[in-house]
């Protein structure tokens, strides 16, 4: 039986085993894939463990992502350049690191906004998260012509502008209304907006039809910004598809089928928010 699953601290709300177990069973894989729950200071030894127990590989959510790469044997380009890791391979006691979350946000927009292209604009990236990063890298990796960042700590911002150059300008957070028009794409990667949280404050009304907006917020599925922009006509994308779909090279890598993400994996998820 093939073994993998994922590590975090905590680990309860994790969402993963739900996908996993789906495609195990879809695809009838003869394998397994369970939450492991690792402390900070037990994670490089939990690691070598479940290698040596045989597991080929695991998920990484918070707060070990960037452990994750930094005890990788070798890791993709786009994992040194976000400086984290959410998948690990692992091959005859190497482990090999991949950031996935970029995939998982372009394929998503790709899947349900096929005549989106970040080449025709600038975007807005509100938030400075580990999430942030992986979008903004992939904004970028695929043409957009600028990204403007902005976050409520100002310097988290500008650090993380400091690593991908001068297409990625910082503004203040009070003056996100200023810089909205005109804009190709707006990416919410903050908490703000989700089930427990505040919402996020921000006139759209400047925004032209054209503009996409997404959320990767997915509980609850449609948040107040994704409201706001469908009632002024904006192209909408949920945030569910990126979890879904950065999932999809882990268990390629693991189990040996790529899986599809389909109407039926999200219904199965959404039973679970």
């Amino acid at each position: 039986m093939i073994k993998a699953g994922v590590v975090g601290w905590p680990i309860e709300q994790s969402k993963s085993p739900i996908i996993h177990n789906y495609w195990l069973d879809k695809y009838n894989i003869n394998g397994s894939y369970k939450k492991i729950s690792l402390s900070p200071e037990n994670f490089k030894l939990g690691i070598k463990r479940l290698i040596n127990d045989g597991y080929a590989g695991l998920n990484i959510t918070v707060p070990h992502k960037e452990m994750a790469l930094e005890i990788s044997s070798n890791s993709t380009e786009r994992a040194k350049k976000i400086g984290a890791a959410n998948t690990l391979i692992f091959n005859k006691g190497k482990i090999y690191a991949d950031n996935t979350d970029g995939i998982g946000f372009l394929n998503n927009l790709t899947q349900l906004a096929p005549d989106w292209k970040a080449d025709l604009g600038p975007a807005v990236v509100l938030g400075a998260g580990g999430a942030s990063r992986s979008i903004v890298y992939s904004l970028l990796n695929e043409g957009a012509p600028k990204v403007i960042l902005t976050n409520r700590t100002y310097e988290r911002a500008k650090k993380l502008a400091n690593i991908f150059g001068e297409k990625v300008l910082v503004i203040n957070w009070e003056n996100i209304n200023k810089h909205i028009s005109g804009i190709n794409t707006l990416v919410n990667t903050t908490t703000l907006g989700m089930v427990g949280s505040s919402n996020l404050e921000i006139d759209l009304s400047t925004l032209s039809s054209n503009t996409l907006v997404t959320d990767i917020v997915y509980n609850p599925l449609k948040t107040p910004l994704l409201e706001d922009a469908n009632r002024i006509g904006c192209k909408t994308v949920d945030g569910l598809g990126m979890l879904l779909h950065q999932a999809v090279p882990g268990f390629k890598g693991w189990f040996g089928v790529e899986p599809k993400v389909d109407s039926a994996l999200r219904d199965r998820v959404l039973l679970e928010l």
